[in-house]
C-alpha cells in the first residue's frame, strides 16, 4: 500500500467486471491492467513497486503504463485536498478505470462533471411510516392495523417526520390516553395524526453546494501539468514529436560588425588617454 492519501484511485462510471475487459490490449498490457484492476484502493502502483510484484522490468512497466494511459484506462496527475484545519495541498494521484474512457471524459472528470458513484436503483422496501404503523399494535393492541390500513395511513406520517418527530413521539401521540373501547382503529389513528400534528420547525439555512474537485493532469512522459485538451492520450504535444521549431538566429552584416568594432576601439583609446592625463 502507498502512503495514506496516495496510491491507486478507481475512476467512477465503470462497468461490472467481465473476463473480456482488456481483450483489446496487447497481452502484456492486458495482464498488467487486470492486475491493477484487482488491487485495492490506495495500493502503490509506481513502477518500482510493480517491478517487485510482476515479471517485468521497470522500463517495460513504464512503457506499458503509458500505453494503458493512451488506451484510456489510466491517468496520472494531481488533486488539491483540503484538510479539516482549512489548509490545502496538492498530492499526486493515479486514476485507474476498468472501462476505457476518452479524452473528453477525462477532461470532464478533472472538472468534477462526472458522477463519483454510479447510480443504483434501490430495491423497493417498506417505508419507515409503514413499519411504525404495523408495529403500533404491539404497544397498544386496540390500535392494531391491517396491511391495507397501514398503506393508507403511511403518507400522513410524512409531515410528522418532516417536522422532526421521532418514532417514539409518534407512538406516544397515537397511544396515550386511549378511550375504551376503540371502535375503529384506523379512523382513530387518522384523527390523531391530523389533530396532534406538531408545528413546523424553523427553516434551516440551505447547505452550501459542494466545491468541485480541483485536479490537474500531467504528461506521462515529461510530467509537466497541463490542460486536458493539451494532453491527448495523456501525453503532451511536445513529447508526441510536435515541438515548435526554434527560430533561426540572423547574424548582422559585415559592415555593421566593422562599425561596432571601430566604436569599441575608439572608446578604449579615449579611456587610455584619460588615464595618462590623470596625475599619480
Amino acid at each position: 500500500m502507498a502512503n495514506p492519501g496516495y496510491g491507486k484511485r478507481s475512476a467512477p462510471g465503470q462497468r461490472p467486471r467481465t473476463a473480456h475487459d482488456f481483450a483489446h490490449l496487447p497481452p502484456r498490457e492486458a495482464a498488467i491492467a487486470a492486475y491493477l484492476d484487482r488491487l485495492a484502493e490506495g495500493a502503490d502502483i509506481s513502477v518500482k513497486t510493480l517491478a517487485k510484484q510482476l515479471p517485468y522490468g521497470q522500463c517495460a512497466l513504464g512503457t506499458a503504463l503509458n500505453r494503458l494511459q493512451q488506451a484510456g484506462h489510466l491517468r496520472r496527475g494531481r488533486e488539491r485536498v483540503d484538510s479539516e484545519s482549512g489548509s490545502s495541498r496538492w498530492i499526486t494521484r493515479s486514476w485507474f478505470s476498468r472501462t476505457a474512457q476518452g479524452d473528453d471524459w477525462w477532461a470532464d472528470f478533472t472538472r468534477g462533471d462526472v458522477p463519483e458513484e454510479p447510480s443504483v436503483r434501490p430495491r423497493p422496501t417498506r417505508s419507515r411510516a409503514h413499519i411504525l404503523l404495523a408495529a403500533l399494535g404491539r404497544t397498544a393492541p386496540a390500535l392494531s392495523l391491517s396491511e391495507a390500513e397501514c398503506d393508507a395511513l403511511a403518507p400522513m406520517l410524512t409531515d410528522w417526520f418532516a417536522r422532526g418527530a421521532s418514532d417514539e413521539a409518534v407512538i406516544r401521540a397515537l397511544s396515550d390516553g386511549l378511550p375504551s373501547p376503540v371502535h375503529h382503529a384506523a379512523s382513530f389513528v387518522r384523527a390523531r395524526l391530523t389533530s396532534k400534528l406538531p408545528p413546523e420547525p424553523e427553516p434551516e439555512p440551505a447547505p452550501r453546494p459542494p466545491r468541485p474537485p480541483r485536479r490537474l493532469l500531467e504528461c506521462a512522459e515529461c510530467r509537466v501539468p497541463g490542460r486536458p485538451e493539451a494532453l491527448p492520450g495523456g501525453v503532451c504535444k511536445g513529447c508526441q514529436g510536435e515541438r515548435t521549431p526554434s527560430r533561426p538566429t540572423t547574424l548582422p552584416s559585415a559592415s555593421v560588425i566593422h562599425t561596432l568594432s571601430d566604436g569599441i576601439r575608439a572608446a578604449m583609446s579615449l579611456e587610455r588617454e584619460r588615464e595618462d592625463r590623470t596625475p599619480v
